[in-house]
């Protein structure tokens, strides 16, 4: 069986090629993990009120604050594979 970090790669680039386009919301999701799967915890500064899609992508990535790099990598995987 593949490494985690492995799975983390192949569904990245799974992602690129859906079906369909997934709703607002579940594309955050999406974003978020990934940014959680391979960076951690956000340390970036929020973005100002005038950046709309800034401010929502660093919410949905904050909202992942804490949760281990595996666990956010397990989760996109199960995420994307539950959209393929």
């Amino acid at each position: 069986m593949a490494d985690l970090k492995t799975q983390f790669e192949a569904a990245a680039a799974d992602s690129k090629n859906l079906g369909e386009r997934p709703d607002n919301a579940t594309m955050l999701k999406i974003y978020a993990l990934y940014k959680q799967g391979s960076i951690g915890d956000n340390a970036d500064k929020k973005p100002g009120f005038g950046d709309i899609v800034g401010r929502a992508k660093w919410d949905a990535w904050n909202g992942f604050k804490g949760t281990a790099k595996d666990a956010a990598m397990q989760q996109y995987i199960d995420l994307i594979a539950s959209l393929g």
